[in-house]
């Protein structure tokens, strides 16, 4: 006798092919029923044998799609109806939020395999897409993942397109982004005229600095070979000596740069594409202005199909902003902040919605660790234990906001320095849209407690409870979560500064620490800054305040006598336990720096 179950699954599955799969797995059954999308997930019901439904259940846990993240099945019995087919019913869009958005995917080897093949419809089209790539994340406005709820919704699909949206069988299936040249956005090149790709690979063999409208913002681009390419883009965007991101067209140039592991050339190939750190070869052929003094190169490979198509040679492939601020990613803003950097603008009409930097990971040990987590990686959220729902807004340097809902942790794309208005109004922009987008009501918002930060003195705006989460204990009990343990453990935090409990400035502590609260165990002997945060740009000021000797090279400029008095006499010289300064301290000592232009770099 037949049986009737209504199933509900939860975890990313919008957005990555799920309904068609689900469609295939029904009907390659014989059952009948129905499958759709509402604001929780993905709703089923299945009839036929007790037996082929239960296999039927199996294969949703074990055997879903690529991008597919399965978190929880549930069933209810319904009545049995007895009829015939299976459809893919129309969205609902009521009731609460709990559906989860997928990460934006690099192009798989089945549309690149399209992308390269003259006899097809889709040859060279820089938007191919399919149930297994695409944009997601970058073009999502809302929930349930469906095209009018996404940035697409304004390129009606022409006929072919249509019939591949709607055919079962076709690997584009409900792909909510699917397009062609016919129907799809477009590539212009501005100011040039003519075909976009051949005149942009030109100006990028000629040395210009092309800006370039990507999945998340606009990269600027430049021939990585050469040096007065590479020293022109330095000079236009203000960026001295931090190291550029460097794209290569495929894994053997990516071996010509760099020494590489398995695992990196895994992370390389993969379907999230950050930018990997690895170890630099000496005689990789890169302008000297591509990573000064350092001994690695941030590479990635390409992830979207116009980057299959316009690189073809390694490329510096950086943020579109000047120094500083968040990377542009509307037309008229990229025009109008980028003007002075770029010769040109390879421009395309579908519109970004969020903001999202490349990812940046490197592999130690064999274990891949985040240094900025953003595209590939956001908005999959992190299982932690269940509590109130949270917004917690970070600190100030290296931007994330976080919100919290049903033991998930949706941690925000990269934002940045929150040290200007353009970033705080990126910040207040992404808070809104991860707030409408998760359906997050929060209850508490968390801030570091320095009173002189952006996200802090945004937190202390909103009508909320608030609890002040003193800096290094926040670094200690991110540990604990990512290794799902409670402690207490002896928790050991060095970084830059972080203001702690006494006033003073800590950045080299050991902690007794669990996730309420703290110990100060221990800590590195507190030392004056002389000039406050001009130490932090002037290292040779904390070798004064360690009290190098007069002989060295370091002590010879002419006012190192009168910082190392504002050092003792504590003028205008707060404490600090930071290790990151008694980093810089040896680092002047040593002859390394005793200037910065950006943070860490002595």
């Amino acid at each position: 006798m037949d049986v009737r179950v209504g199933v509900r699954v939860e975890g990313v599955v919008q957005g990555v092919g799920f309904r068609p799969f689900v469609h295939g797995l029904a009907t390659g059954l014989g059952l009948s029923g129905l499958v759709g999308n509402d604001a929780r997930g993905v709703f089923i019901e299945v009839e036929g044998a007790p037996d082929v439904v239960g296999r039927f259940l199996e294969g949703l846990r074990t055997r879903p799609p690529r991008l597919a993240v399965v978190e929880r099945v549930t069933t209810r019995r319904l009545d049995a109806e007895g009829r015939g087919g299976f459809a893919i019913v129309g969205s609902d869009a009521s009731g609460e939020r709990r559906a989860l958005v997928s990460w934006d995917s690099a192009t798989c080897d089945d549309c690149l395999r399209e992308l390269r093949d003259p006899g097809d419809r889709r040859y060279r089209y820089p938007f191919i897409n399919c149930t297994n790539c695409g944009p997601r994340f970058t073009i999502v406005r809302d929930v349930p993942y469906d095209r009018p709820y996404t940035t697409m919704a304004g390129f009606a699909m022409c006929g072919p397109c249509a019939a591949e949206y709607e055919d079962p069988a076709d690997r584009r299936f409900h792909a909510q982004p699917v397009c062609c040249p016919s129907c799809g956005p477009a590539l212009t090149l501005h100011p040039h005229a003519g075909d976009p790709l051949p005149a942009a690979r030109d100006l990028l063999a000629g040395g210009a600095v092309l800006a370039v409208k990507g999945l998340g913002g606009y990269h600027l681009a430049a021939r990585a070979a050469s040096e007065d390419a590479v020293a022109a883009l330095r000079s236009r965007k203000h960026r001295e000596d931090k190291p550029f991101a460097v794209m290569v067209p495929d894994l053997a140039a990516a071996r010509d740069l760099c020494v590489l592991s398995a695992a990196e050339e895994e992370l390389l190939t993969g379907p999230r594409r950050p930018i990997v750190l690895a170890r630099r070869r000496p005689d990789a052929a890169l302008a000297s202005g591509v990573a000064p003094g350092n001994g690695h190169i941030g590479l990635m490979l390409p992830y979207t199909p116009l980057h299959h198509l316009l690189i073809t040679e390694p490329t510096v492939l950086t943020s579109g902003n000047v120094s500083d601020e968040p990377i542009a990613h509307r037309d008229d803003d990229a025009l109008h902040r980028l003007a002075g950097i770029a010769d040109a603008f390879l421009l395309h009409d579908r519109a970004i919605h969020t903001r999202t930097d490349d990812s940046v990971v490197r592999v130690f040990r064999g274990r891949t660790l985040p240094i900025r987590r953003s595209r590939g990686y956001t908005p999959e959220p992190v299982p932690i234990a269940k509590g109130r729902p949270v917004l917690a807004c970070g600190a100030e340097l290296k931007n994330t906001f976080c919100l919290t809902r049903d033991g998930r942790a949706f941690i925000s794309h990269h934002i940045g320095d929150l040290e200007n208005y353009e970033t705080l109004r990126a910040f207040e922009e992404g808070i809104e849209h991860f707030l409408r987008l998760f359906d997050v009501k929060p209850e508490v918002i968390a801030y570091d407690p320095h009173p002189e930060y952006l996200s802090t003195k945004y937190a202390l705006d909103q009508e909320l409870p608030g609890v002040a989460v003193q800096h290094h204990h926040a670094h200690i009990a991110s540990c604990l979560a990512d290794n799902e343990t409670d402690g207490p453990v002896i928790g050991v935090a060095f970084d830059g500064t972080g203001y702690g409990t006494d006033g003073t400035l800590w950045g080299g502590e050991f902690l007794i620490a669990d996730l309420r609260g703290f110990e100060r165990a221990g800590h590195l002997e507190p030392v004056p800054m002389p000039g406050g945060a001009a130490a932090i740009r002037e290292p040779w000021r904390m070798a004064a305040a360690y009290g190098a000797p007069s002989d060295l090279p370091v002590a010879r400029r002419p006012d190192w006598s009168t910082v190392a008095e504002m050092a003792r006499r504590r003028i205008n010289a707060p404490l600090t336990s930071s290790m990151g300064r008694l980093f810089d301290a040896v680092a002047a000592v040593l002859g390394v720096r005793d200037r910065i232009n950006y943070e860490g770099q002595a």
